[in-house]
């Protein structure tokens, strides 16, 4: 018989990998409902179209990475390999756009066949957000510092780097098209089948390749900036300016693009050092043709997403659960009295331990190992005088206190 484990590539989330977990989406949904967003949760399997139309024939998400599966009605449907397509898909089908702009953002798992490395698995977390209808660049200002302040909430500000590039109009990105297919036939030995492939199909895909030969070809293509015509310019500056005024630090990056048509001026990532040669902890960028691409009108959109996981390994490494009170009783007498004690403890706002056997001096140790603070002995003599024993576990210094007395005892 096998032994009983779980499947390659996914985990078990539990401890204190888990509380670090709920700090980066518990942070990150503070800070984003401040700038009016509002969560909103998609189902966890799609169309499969939602996703091909939204990343594209090409990509490696699509060719090789999705889970995808027919259901018993012939339907060929996706578990979600990212956040966005499934968002916009409710936008179209919920009739959003008769309120825009339209503020959202998300939380929960995400599927890609990919192979497992340090802060990546095939079951991953994904928290992102999503605006919805707003075209000037005030709307990428705020977007960034949004990221930039979800980041600094985390304690990360001086571990991670924000890196920024425009992609200009669809004007610009037709001028950069047609240099960069000039390049990449001048080079088309050199390329991998998959990108010779892309050159033919979507040539801006073969930027984000992750073979080392295309990387190598693509290190010397054109740059974006060449490309960008005065109103493309004027966007990226406002954006700039808008950053430098809100002293949020950043780096230029010509380098930095994404593949796919719909997404023009504004492309940003947070990247680090800590977690080896895949750096980028948060990803995003101005998408101004996907709404209409999946079939819902000219509809501006910009974004970002970040794995949960990637965030949560840069986290302080200790992080305790808070230190409980134990509720000890003495004797089966006191059973009840300790239950209900325990009770209003809680309901009073205290984190309780409570044991449910074994003589005082087990119960202590179970105390002590939970990091206890105090403990609330509760012996029957004590009782019918209507007072229990609370005791300093650091200290060891103890005092009778009467019970309506105990929660100002405990303070």
């Amino acid at each position: 018989m096998n032994k009983v484990q779980n499947v390659r590539g996914t985990y078990d989330l539990y401890g204190e990998a888990k509380r670090k977990a709920k700090k980066v989406i518990a942070t990150g949904s503070q800070i984003v409902e401040k700038y009016g967003f509002e969560e909103i949760e998609t189902p966890i399997f799609e169309f499969t179209e939602v996703f091909s139309r939204n990343l594209g024939d090409t990509s490696d998400i699509v060719t090789k990475e999705m889970y995808c599966f027919e259901d018993r009605g012939g339907e060929s449907l996706t578990l979600r390999p990212e956040g966005t397509a499934g968002v916009v898909r409710a936008f179209i089908s919920e009739g959003m756009q008769q309120n825009l702009p339209v503020k959202l953002y998300y939380a929960g798992p995400m599927f890609r066949y990919e192979r497992p490395q340090k802060g990546r698995q095939r079951q991953f977390t994904q928290f992102g957000v999503e605006l919805l209808g707003v075209e000037t660049p005030q709307a990428d200002i705020e977007v960034i510092s949004m990221a930039y302040e979800f980041i600094e909430n985390l304690g990360l500000a001086g571990t991670v780097t924000v890196e920024i590039n425009s992609l200009g109009d669809k004007e610009s990105r037709d001028c950069y098209r047609e240099k960069l297919v000039a390049y990449l036939k001048e080079n088309y030995d050199k390329l991998s089948e998959d990108s010779k492939t892309r050159l033919e199909k979507n040539p801006l895909r073969v930027l984000d390749s992750k073979e080392e030969c295309d990387k190598e070809v693509v290190a010397n293509a054109p740059l974006y900036q060449d490309s960008l015509n005065e109103e493309s310019k004027k966007f990226f500056d406002t954006v700039l300016k808008g950053l430098d005024a809100l002293g949020i630090r950043y780096r230029v990056n010509n380098r930095l693009v994404r593949g796919l048509d719909y997404y023009s001026h504004t492309v940003f990532e947070l990247v680090t050092d800590k977690l080896g040669a895949q750096g980028t902890v948060l990803a995003g960028g101005r998408y101004d043709g996907l709404v209409e691409q999946m079939g819902g009108g000219q509809v501006s959109g910009i974004g970002w997403a970040c794995g949960v996981e990637r965030l949560s390994m840069l986290l302080d490494s200790n992080m305790p659960l808070p230190r409980p009170i134990a509720v000890i009783p003495l004797g089966e007498d006191t059973q009840m009295q300790a239950l209900k004690i325990a009770y209003d403890l809680r309901k009073a706002g205290y984190f309780v331990d409570q044991s449910y056997s074994g003589n005082i001096k087990k119960r202590m140790i179970k105390a002590n190992k939970n990091n206890a603070c105090k403990a609330v002995i509760i012996g029957s003599e004590e009782l019918a005088l209507g007072k229990v024993t609370i005791k300093d576990l650091d200290s060891g210094d103890q005092k009778l206190v009467p019970l309506n007395e105990l929660k100002e005892g405990l303070k």
